[in-house]
């Protein structure tokens, strides 16, 4: 599966790669989580990746799916092996170019649609496309939190 000028990581979690996980919510707010409310580790790559054998990641580049909370360098996690339905977030190649939008049915025809209103929807009627895989997490920094 070739991805021309993606930014791809494929592989399985580290050993030792488990963080720890409160056992409890935090309302925004709170002011510093405590010691004792230590439930379990998480291992983030065992949490957001399911299927590791048809999962890779991506980054994602631009603004017009921001709507849907991906941004500009968020590392997205895309399931291959999940059915790429209308309403789900999909990596498609159209007319060979790859890119990250909500796959809609309108009628009998299917669009992608950028959830940013400056975008106008892309028709596929007629056009080759290739379905990745499905979106089904996003990682991004908080501004002012990245080193």
């Amino acid at each position: 599966m070739p991805l021309s000028g993606a930014s791809i990581a494929v592989g399985k979690g580290r050993a030792g790669s488990a963080q720890p996980l409160l056992g409890c919510r935090v309302r925004a707010g709170f002011p510093s989580p405590a010691d004792d409310h230590l439930d379990v580790e998480l291992d983030l790559h065992a949490h957001v990746v399911r299927r590791p054998a048809s999962t890779f990641f991506v980054r994602a580049e631009g603004d017009s799916m921001q709507g849907d909370g991906i941004h500009d360098r968020d590392l997205l996690v895309v399931d291959r092996s999940l059915e790429p339905r209308p309403g789900r977030v999909v990596i498609i190649a159209v007319d060979g170019e790859p890119t990250v939008k909500r796959l809609v049915r309108r009628g009998d025809a299917l669009v992608l649609e950028a959830s940013n209103p400056r975008y106008a929807p892309i028709p596929l009627a007629g056009r080759e496309c290739h379905v990745w895989g499905v979106v089904t997490h996003v990682l991004h920094a908080l501004p002012g939190a990245a080193p």
